[in-house]
């Protein structure tokens, strides 16, 4: 099988099937050519993924078609984006069909999910590694920054955390139980927050999704606004299953993991009083920036000393 065959079997069928006004020309061509609104703006975002440092080698091939979109998904969440489409440039070792069909059809799910088309791509050969980029729209103005974050605001999580960090301890048990299961689904099969993403524009001052661990994220945000940031330990919403599997360190576990892929988000308190109730009941405060810069974490009123700030990729923590 040839890379033109082998596109024209697996992916252009990503991009039918659904409707769109706004991507115009998908596969096939040089270029794909999207359409913007007037009022409205354009943003992307790039995530690359690599065979043994972001996924086993062995990985089911259904579970990272989906994780690879659900990844790079995540960013259009986090600027409160419309998604639109999407391209893939993907690099294989070999073509084995049955690991493409797998791959193929994992992505092709998340992309119904997500609401994305194929736009286009490019396949070669080499060390196992899938960049994909998304495009999304916001109203011309409305995106949702890193650098907005102002002290006084609170900072806000969706969902639990940890629970796919926790999976990992978990990916190689061939009948895990159901707390296991449940991690394990979260690593597997994160759920982008795109809905509640859109909804949040107007009301977050600041957003960033959490890939790399709380800490490490938070820290984002107060790197870009210029502010610091206290947060308490035991307001971090956990899971059941994770408090059962790590018991005592789970609450911590939870602010360092990465690959969740919720949302942090900071908003000043009279905006919290009238965010719509559909957001309040998917956020949890767990602190408040502050204008003294650093990220202090405290537990029951007494201030922690953590080392590690969460995942870097030239380096174990930061």
């Amino acid at each position: 099988m040839g890379e033109f065959e082998l596109i024209a079997r697996y992916f252009e069928p990503l991009s039918r099937g659904r409707p769109s006004s706004y991507l115009v020309l998908g596969p096939g061509d040089d270029c794909a050519i999207q359409r913007v609104d007037p009022g409205a703006e354009l943003v992307f975002s790039v995530d690359t993924l690599v065979a043994g440092v972001h996924f086993p080698a062995s990985y089911d091939p259904e579970n990272l078609g989906w994780r690879s979109l659900a990844v790079a998904a995540s960013d259009l969440a986090a600027m409160g984006a419309d998604p639109v489409c999407f391209t893939l440039a993907l690099t294989l070792p070999d073509i084995d069909e049955a690991w493409l069909t797998g791959f193929a059809r994992g992505l092709s799910r998340a992309a119904d999910r997500f609401g994305l088309l194929l736009a286009g791509g490019d396949t070669t050969r080499g060390p196992l590694t899938l960049s994909l980029q998304v495009h999304g729209t916001v109203p011309s103005g409305t995106a949702i920054r890193r650098s907005g974050a102002c002290p006084g605001d609170l900072v806000c999580v969706s969902g639990t955390l940890g629970d796919a960090g926790e999976a990992l301890r978990w990916l190689d048990v061939n009948h895990p139980g159901p707390d296991e299961a449940f991690v394990l689904a979260r690593y597997h099969r994160p759920q982008p927050r795109l809905e509640l993403g859109r909804a949040l524009r107007g009301y977050a001052s600041a957003a960033i999704d959490i890939s790399d661990g709380l800490l490490a994220d938070l820290g984002h945000i107060l790197d870009a606004s210029g502010v610091g940031a206290r947060l308490e330990l035991e307001q971090v919403p956990l899971s059941d299953a994770l408090m059962r599997l790590a018991g005592e360190s789970a609450a911590m576990r939870a602010v360092v993991a990465g690959d969740d892929y919720e949302l942090c988000v900071t908003m000043a308190p009279e905006t919290w009083q009238i965010l719509p109730q559909a957001c309040r009941n998917q956020l949890t405060v767990v602190g408040r920036i502050t204008e003294e810069s650093g990220l202090r974490l405290f537990s029951h009123g007494a201030e922690l000393h953590q080392a590690a700030r969460g995942y870097d990729h030239f380096g174990a923590t930061e």
